[in-house]
């Protein structure tokens, strides 16, 4: 066996002597135990998931769909961008849900804003999904639909080469699609993109790169 075990383990003893689990001389990815726990990836709040390594190609055609739980209202969900200026990005601003793409022509925006005392930051789960077709967007939330106009009909190919980061993004990494620099504080779960016939759900075990995130489970309540 050469990976971690998603788990967690309390009371051990060696020749009778209890371990000191609270000052421990290293750690690396270990995160505290809940009493309740829910499926999921949780994020802290101070980093992120980076996934492809070699880089993700949007390019014509990409459905996205999650399910997210947070009590903050400003949050990056996630991003995909190139050395130019085709990106896509999905993030949380002032607690309404934005889903920007821009496919070399400029940026394009759809914006989901809860109504009323609704809130999409309550600590519960809510479903999204977020399509780009060519040059037209949309977006999802709890079964509302938003689509928005896009004037750049002749642009529809976002050429996007980077990773796709999740909950947040390095300091040093350019996002075109997003205006949030916060990292996501709360639990993802159901991490799936869809272009044509192909469906990926991302395990954020696999990660290349997690940074206070902890895949396979959530705190049943906020911490």
């Amino acid at each position: 066996v050469t990976h971690s075990i998603p788990a967690c383990i309390g009371s051990m003893t060696i020749n009778g002597k209890q371990l000191d689990n609270e000052s421990p001389v290293s750690v690396f990815a270990v995160n505290k135990c809940y009493k309740t726990v829910q499926d999921g990836t949780f994020f802290d709040g101070s980093g992120f998931a980076a996934l492809v390594r070699e880089g993700y190609k949007v390019r014509s055609d990409v459905n996205i769909t999650l399910e997210f739980r947070t009590t903050a209202a400003h949050g990056v969900l996630l991003g995909v961008s190139s050395a130019k200026v085709d990106a896509i990005g999905l993030e949380i601003v002032h607690g309404k849900v934005l889903f920007h793409v821009n496919n070399g022509a400029g940026r394009i925006t759809a914006t989901y804003e809860p109504r009323g005392t609704n809130s999409l930051c309550d600590g519960k789960w809510h479903k999204l999904q977020a399509n780009k077709s060519k040059h037209r967007i949309s977006l999802i939330i709890d079964g509302n639909l938003v689509h928005t106009d896009n004037p750049y009909i002749q642009s529809t190919s976002a050429d996007t080469n980077n990773p796709i980061y999740v909950g947040g993004y390095p300091a040093d990494v350019k996002q075109n699609c997003l205006t949030s620099k916060s990292s996501f504080h709360g639990c993802l779960r159901n991490f799936v993109l869809t272009k044509g016939q192909h469906t990926e759900l991302f395990d954020f075990s696999r990660a290349f790169d997690l940074r206070g995130v902890f895949p396979h489970s959530c705190p049943g309540a906020e911490h």
